[in-house]
């Protein structure tokens, strides 16, 4: 296909035309005009100015270090804080990003081997009967990779209340009639409630939903930071901080209050709640590092990403279906149902 050029006036933007008789390029928009040069050199500058734009929102999202094994280059995304050597395939850590604030107080050092987050995948995976059948060779597995994800960790102290409205309802039969009692309860419940490692992620640049979804990491396996757990493995650094998560985790909070509070309300045919509040006495936030192995796999221009709990094995993300297998499904029923149909008409006709 080829490609069109339409020439722009430098005041406005509006598109110029040629005035042959006074050998200028006219803007019948601003009433500008403009000679070959000074439209050439004008093209020049905005070419000019557009580089530095590109170059300056490159060098935000960017970094440049050197490897200290074989002192190359190594440019590295801003939420990089981990990864390897291109050239010398050494790992590396980019110390700025694990010093003062930003310095992680937890981490939790990967359980799972490679080998055993494959078996995990393929187990996973296997036991879906609609996933095609070449999605299980060991080339897909290889595209595993080791990352380190940040998360906010919060335990807090709070003051919980739920408000509900909880029904009793019986019904019972009388000669003819069918009876229906219901009793309407105001139902209060208040408590104190301690919330343990409510971890949330601290990247805005990946999915939320899918690293939220291996969710949860066991309590005992944190361990006080320390850099010798990043070797070997790729570690982001976090670019959300804890005040801009309070609404959510508060929303969270709310939830599993909610939850338990209705529990201590039992013997009632209807509960609905009518309003849940958690004040917090006090909260602690900890910057941790989570370890997750990350999977790619691309199926007809569709890529797929899947995150294994690097600690439990737990696995979050959307499988392929394999269409063939689908339509063979649906000929099987057909068929069955057919021959249930035929047999039940032949029994009738028989009878």
């Amino acid at each position: 296909m080829s490609s069109t050029l339409t020439y722009q006036c430098p005041n406005c933007s509006a598109g110029l035309v040629f005035d042959a008789e006074r050998q200028r390029f006219v803007c019948d928009f601003c009433l500008s005009d403009f000679s070959e040069a000074e439209l050439a050199e004008s093209r020049a500058a905005e070419r000019a100015e557009k580089k530095a734009r590109d170059e300056a929102e490159f060098a935000e999202g960017v970094s440049a270090y050197y490897c200290s094994s074989c002192g190359a280059e190594i440019i590295a995304e801003k939420n990089t804080v981990a990864d390897m050597c291109y050239y010398c395939h050494n790992p590396i850590v980019l110390s700025d990003k694990v010093s003062g604030a930003l310095r992680p107080s937890r981490i939790i050092p990967f359980k799972l081997s490679k080998e055993e987050a494959e078996e995990h995948f393929i187990r996973f995976a296997k036991s879906k009967w609609f996933v095609p059948n070449d999605y299980f060779s060991k080339d897909t597995a290889d595209k595993i990779s080791g990352v380190y994800y940040p998360f906010w960790v919060t335990d807090a102290d709070t003051d919980a209340a739920l408000a509900a409205t909880g029904k009793h309802i019986r019904s019972w039969r009388s000669g003819d009639y069918r009876y229906t009692e219901t009793k309407t309860y105001a139902v209060h419940r208040r408590g104190r409630i301690h919330f343990e490692d409510i971890a949330t992620s601290a990247i805005s640049t990946e999915d939320k939903e899918m690293l939220e979804g291996i969710l949860p990491y066991p309590t005992e396996d944190y361990v006080d930071f320390s850099i010798p757990y990043l070797q070997g493995f790729v570690a982001k650094c976090r670019d959300i901080e804890r005040e801009d998560l309070g609404g959510e985790v508060k929303r969270r909070m709310n939830s599993y209050a909610e939850e338990l509070l209705r529990r201590t309300a039992s013997g009632y045919s209807t509960l609905d709640t009518n309003s849940i509040d958690v004040a917090i006495l006090n909260a602690h936030w900890e910057y941790s590092l989570m370890p997750i192995w990350i999977l790619t796999y691309k199926k007809k221009e569709k890529t797929y990403v899947y995150a294994i709990n690097g600690a439990t094995g737990k696995m979050y993300g959307e499988l392929p279906v394999s269409i063939p297998k689908l339509i063979a499904l649906g000929v099987g029923v057909f068929i069955l149902s057919f021959l249930v149909a035929f047999g039940l008409g032949w029994l009738l006709f028989a009878t």
